[in-house]
C-alpha cells in the first residue's frame, strides 16, 4: 500500500518534547513527500473531524516549547466501536493512509485496537514522563521530568536543612512504575525512595527514621511514587508523625509539575530521532509497531509485545540508593 497522507495525533497526558515530535514527524513527513494531517485533541478530534493539514511553517519554532500544540483531551467515544468507526469514517474522509500517535501506553493500548479493526498503518512514538512503556530504554519527556525533580529537590533540601525537617516528596509513579522516584533519588541525592516494584514493608519507614535519620542526618529527603500501591507521600508522612511525633515532618507534592516545562536537550534528540524514524518505518512498509530507542539505536516494537508485557525497573539501584545514602 503507497502512503500519502499521514494523520499525526498527540494523545493521552501531555510530556515536555511532544513538540519537538510533532515538528520532526511532519518534516521528515514532507521531505518524503507525504502530505501531512494533524488531528487537535487527540483521539477527541478525530472522533470530531478536526483535522488540519500542516506545512513546515506550522511547527516553525516549537521545538522547545512543553506541551503540545496539538492539545490532547480524553475520549470515551474511542473506546467503543461505533466511536472508532466514526473516527476512521472521518479519517478516509480526510485521504489519511496512516497514522502517526505520539503517547503513552494507552494510547498505545488503542491505537493497536484501531489498526485491528481497520487495517491501517499506525507508528507509535512513546512519550510519557513515567518512562514505563516495555520496548524503549527512555520515552520522551522523562529526561525533562527527572530534571525537574532534581531542580525541585535541590530547592527542598536548602528548607529541609535549614529547619532540620523530614521531607516526603511525591512525585508521577504513571501505572504502578517507580523509574521517575527512582532514579530521581539518585540523581538528587535523597535518602530514600518507595516505589510500587520494591514492596514497602509496613516498618520499613519507620525502621529508616530509627536506624538513619534520628542517628547520623539532620534533614532527610524521601522520593515517593504516587500510585495506589504505596499509598502516596501523605500515608507515610502521617505514619511517620505518629510513631515520631518530635520530628518535624513535611509533605512535597510535585505531580503535575515534572509534566510541563522545557524539554531538555536529550528529550528533543530523542523525539527528532523518533519522528524520523516513525516516517521511515512507514516508507520501508512497517505498520502497527512502536519507535524505541535500545542501547541508544532505533528499533521497531510490535504494539502485541508493548502492550502485553511490563517494563521492568532494575533493582540494582535501589542498592546504589541505599549504599549512598548512609
Amino acid at each position: 500500500m503507497a502512503i500519502n497522507c499521514i494523520r499525526l495525533i498527540t494523545a493521552g497526558s501531555d510530556a515536555p518534547g511532544m513538540n519537538s515530535v510533532v515538528r520532526a514527524v511532519t518534516r521528515a513527513a514532507i521531505y518524503n513527500g507525504l502530505q501531512v494531517k494533524a488531528v487537535y485533541r487527540g483521539f477527541k478530534g478525530l472522533y470530531n473531524g478536526e483535522i488540519v493539514e500542516f506545512h513546515t511553517q506550522n511547527v516553525s519554532n516549537i521545538i522547545q516549547q512543553g506541551g503540545t500544540i496539538l492539545r490532547t483531551s480524553p475520549c470515551p467515544e474511542f473506546t467503543t466501536p461505533e466511536g472508532r468507526e466514526q473516527a476512521y469514517k472521518n479519517m478516509t474522509e480526510a485521504g489519511i493512509d496512516a497514522l502517526v500517535v505520539v503517547g503513552g501506553d494507552g494510547t498505545m493500548m488503542g491505537t493497536r485496537i484501531f489498526a485491528q479493526e481497520f487495517d491501517v498503518p499506525c507508528i507509535g512514538i512513546p512519550a510519557t514522563i513515567d518512562n514505563d512503556i516495555y520496548g524503549t530504554d527512555t520515552t520522551v519527556g522523562y529526561d525533562t521530568a527527572l530534571n525537574t525533580i532534581i531542580d525541585a529537590v535541590d530547592k527542598i533540601r536548602d528548607t529541609a536543612t535549614s529547619h532540620q525537617r523530614l521531607f516526603f516528596v511525591e512525585v508521577r509513579g504513571g501505572s504502578a512504575a517507580g523509574f521517575l522516584a527512582l532514579n530521581g533519588a539518585i540523581a538528587s541525592g535523597c535518602e530514600e525512595c518507595i516505589i510500587p516494584e520494591i514492596e514497602a514493608k509496613e516498618d520499613q519507614v519507620g525502621q529508616y527514621v530509627q536506624n538513619g535519620f534520628k542517628k547520623t542526618k539532620n534533614s532527610s529527603i524521601v522520593l515517593v511514587a504516587e500510585t495506589k500501591e504505596t499509598g502516596g507521600a501523605l500515608q507515610y508522612a502521617e505514619q511517620v508523625k505518629r510513631e515520631f511525633p518530635g520530628l518535624d515532618v513535611r509533605v512535597s507534592i510535585l505531580r503535575h509539575l515534572l509534566r510541563g516545562g522545557q524539554p531538555s536537550a536529550h528529550d528533543r534528540i530523542i523525539a527528532s530521532r523518533m519522528g524520523v524514524a516513525s516516517i521511515d518505518a512507514l516508507m520501508e512498509g512497517q505498520r502497527n509497531v512502536m519507535i524505541g530507542l535500545q542501547n541508544d539505536e532505533i528499533v521497531y516494537v510490535p504494539f502485541s509485545k508493548v502492550i502485553k508485557n511490563v517494563k521492568p525497573i532494575d533493582k540494582d539501584l535501589m542498592d546504589i540508593l541505599h549504599n549512598l545514602s548512609i
